[in-house]
């Protein structure tokens, strides 16, 4: 303002060091001395900085899509979101210089700031709008009309005068768009957490947690109360973790499954909802991004009459799916197949599932035991987590059953080498385990979106690709970002597997005590590919992007 003769420089330190005091921006201190109107600021504005001018008054702030205004940065920063196009957001702002408002908004949404200067009598006006409209999204919410939604309610007996008052109230309703449009958005999981001074709500969409909505902090009890007694918790007790299930119906011939999981915080009950989506089991295995070879490996080792097939990687890589999904292809009239979970998480009619309760003394090896008295043909564990029960399922798969379960390990040949720790015989792991599938899931491009990607061929190589792939005849593609993948460039998950048959050669190695680099170099000799091999393949097919298999696969 001083380089433009507006001002003398000292009035410009003088009015920056009475904002400061104030606690308020310049911009506005600036304002409050009646020189200047906030047009004329606006448009000086506008031309030192370079940045895009618009007329607040003329914008519809109805299309202002509510689930980028965070109303806390909004009211502090005097910033306000107006539009997002790709992974662009257009951000409104009063005073251009005031790069920690934009910061902030950047890091929270994770998008491109492009900020656009406004009046700052018009932005003050439109944020207090924007504020008082999500404030009233509860009270609106009372006036809804009955979603087609029925909640299964479970257990009368634990409604006390907290959950009666909370019975009719618009929370009810707000719980149900939540989950509705969670569902719809093919969510994984919805986070309800309350902090000391603000509720938020987010969405984990495939694999990666996003804010949704911040609902007024008064209702954190009312909805966590709700959520217990339809999840057949008890709602007095709000001082230990808490598991739980219920159901949405939604039509006559669908409805979802929950598993609700709740813990005591600092600022009340945290509550973590994982959807569970039978459907997804149903799509079949060629929907779960096994490559033809690997698929006919694993189909094959199903159909064999008995021993262990394992699979294993970190929580969230899809090892559930995947067993569910042998489950259902082996699910004929003339087998009977009994699963024990710690939860059952996806419910398949003609399949015996048990629930292990731990307090009650129904462990994994007691579930195993009665199994073994129920004439069962195959066997699913949800984990082998320890000695008693790895040697009761090894003897099962040794004894004319196929046994199917999990452990948490990187890969397939490092789960070798886990149970020989847990103390399981040399002998019995190499008679007893067939195939070993290790796995990921990795993001999938948008196909709306995806762009071409100039990578250099020596990058290509370092990731792991030979030097003869890369010989120019395929095309690898990047993330964008548009409306249809909300702005991530990603759309979709895509199973990335390394499906390790045990051979000869590797059983006389696991009888010997060999490591799990030993067993690492004979899968390679006989063509096993790993993760990173198999994540390359979805590259070179377009599927996903280098930097997404460099993200999910350890080289």
């Amino acid at each position: 303002m001083a380089q433009h003769g507006l001002m003398s420089e000292y009035e410009a330190e003088a009015l920056q060091t009475q904002a400061q005091q104030g606690g308020i921006t310049f911009v506005e201190q600036v304002l409050s001395g009646k020189r200047i109107s906030s047009t004329q600021l606006a448009m000086f504005a506008s031309r030192a900085f370079g940045v895009p001018l618009l007329d607040l008054g003329a914008f519809d702030l109805d299309q202002i899509q509510k689930e980028l205004v965070d109303v806390k940065i909004a009211q502090s920063r005097r910033v306000l979101p107006l539009h997002k196009r790709g992974n662009r957001l257009y951000v409104a702002i009063s005073d251009p210089a005031n790069l920690q408002a934009l910061e902030e908004v950047r890091f929270k949404t994770n998008l491109v700031v492009e900020p656009v200067v406004v009046e700052d009598d018009k932005l003050g006006q439109a944020i207090q709008k924007v504020v008082e409209g999500a404030s009233a999204t509860l009270r609106d919410m009372s006036n809804m009309d009955d979603l087609e939604v029925e909640m299964l309610e479970g257990g009368a007996s634990v409604l006390d005068e907290e959950s009666t008052e909370v019975e009719d109230a618009p929370v009810v309703k707000y719980i149900q768009k939540i989950l509705l449009d969670a569902i719809s958005a093919g969510v994984s999981d919805v986070h309800f957490e309350p902090y000391e001074k603000f509720y938020r709500i987010r969405y984990r969409l495939d694999g990666i947690l996003m804010e949704v909505a911040q609902p007024p902090l008064v209702i954190k009890d009312k909805v966590a109360s709700r959520i217990k007694v339809i999840s057949k918790l008890d709602i007095s007790e709000k001082r230990v973790p808490q598991d739980g299930r219920m159901k949405l119906v939604l039509s006559k011939t669908k409805s979802i499954d929950f598993r609700v999981s709740t813990l005591p915080t600092l600022f009340g009950e945290k509550i973590v909802m994982r959807i569970l989506d039978a459907s997804g089991v149903k799509l079949g295995i060629e929907a779960l991004g096994y490559e033809p070879d690997q698929q006919q490996v694993l189909l094959h080792a199903i159909g064999r009459p008995y021993g262990m097939i394992l699979v294993t990687g970190p929580t969230g890589s899809g090892k559930t799916v995947s067993l569910y999904t042998c489950l259902n292809i082996l699910n004929q009239p003339g087998i009977n197949i009994s699963t024990a979970e710690d939860p059952v998480e996806i419910q398949l009619a003609g399949i015996n599932q048990v629930n292990v309760n731990e307090k009650a003394g129904l462990t994994f090896a007691a579930g195993l035991r009665a199994f073994l008295r129920q004439d069962p043909d195959i066997i699913m564990v949800g984990e082998i987590r320890d000695l008693e029960t790895a040697d009761i399922a090894i003897k099962a798969a040794q004894t004319g059953h196929l046994v199917l379960s999990t452990l948490h390990t990187n890969d397939a040949p490092t789960t070798l080498t886990r149970m020989l720790n847990m103390g399981v015989a040399p002998f019995n792991v190499a008679s007893s385990v067939i195939l070993i599938t290790a796995q990921r899931l990795g993001r999938k491009l948008c196909t709306q979106c995806k762009k071409p990607e100039d990578i250099p061929p020596e990058a290509l190589i370092r990731a792991g690709f030979a030097e003869g792939d890369v010989d120019g005849t395929w095309q690898p593609y990047g993330p964008i970002g548009c409306d249809h993948c909300k702005g991530t460039g990603y759309k979709g998950r895509i199973g990335i597997y390394q499906v390790m048959p045990i051979s000869d050669e590797m059983r006389q190695l696991i009888m010997r005590n060999g490591n799990a680099l030993d067993i690492a170099v004979q899968a390679r000799a006989e063509g096993v590919r790993d993760l990173r091999q198999s994540g390359l393949l979805k590259v070179k097919a377009g599927l996903t992007s280098l930097e997404e298999i460099e993200a999910v696969t350890n080289e």
